[in-house]
């Protein structure tokens, strides 16, 4: 697949067939991701591959989050979110992404910014051998439960989590905004 077309045909995949990925390709994709750019070179970031019975773990706690923040929506509406939620739409992995926690402020937002460029690259290198996947961060709103069931230290911040499979489909890309960039870009001489 040509560079841009990854770029252009990247989605966030919601739902997804049961077959397995392979392990091969898990790593390829890994590999990806560990060529992002960081800073300092720091390459400060770690993946932690979710499978099995710590991912429907996860999927319970993330059905919880899921019905907190759909108590407006109707019913049939709710469930079928609170479903995808559970399963992360049937996904069979889940990787999380970690980089490493720090109190001061440059050096924290360097190591997110690093870990971020990291996802992006395993976004676009899934989208590249026909895998889908979805940033993701509402998870996270059950942080303290997430650390306990894989066992993440207080020196790791979580910075999102995907889902990693074969999707059913890749949704249409939605408009962008501003896509002759005439608002979100200056030119300063």
């Amino acid at each position: 697949m040509e560079f841009f077309e990854v770029i252009y045909g990247r989605r966030a995949v919601r739902q997804y067939k049961p077959d397995p990925v392979r392990r091969e390709d898990i790593l390829k994709i890994l590999d990806a991701a560990n060529y992002a750019p960081s800073g300092m070179n720091n390459q400060q970031w770690e993946f932690i591959v979710v499978s099995g019975k710590k991912k429907i773990q996860l999927g319970d706690s993330y059905a919880i989050i899921a019905d907190g923040y759909t108590s407006s929506w109707d019913q049939p509406q709710r469930d079928e979110f609170i479903g995808y939620a559970r399963t992360y739409g049937g996904a069979p992995v889940l990787i999380v992404v970690l980089t490493e926690a720090s109190d001061i402020r440059g050096i924290s937002k360097m190591n997110l910014e690093s870990a971020s460029a990291a996802m992006e690259n395993l976004l676009l290198a899934a989208r590249a051998m026909g895998l889908g996947t979805c940033w993701m961060t509402g998870p996270l709103q059950d942080e303290p439960n997430i650390r306990r069931i894989l066992d993440i230290p207080d020196n790791k911040e979580i910075v999102a989590l995907t889902p990693l499979g074969y999707p059913v489909s890749f949704p249409e890309a939605l408009p962008r905004l501003d896509p002759e960039l005439k608002e979100k870009v200056r030119w300063v001489e």
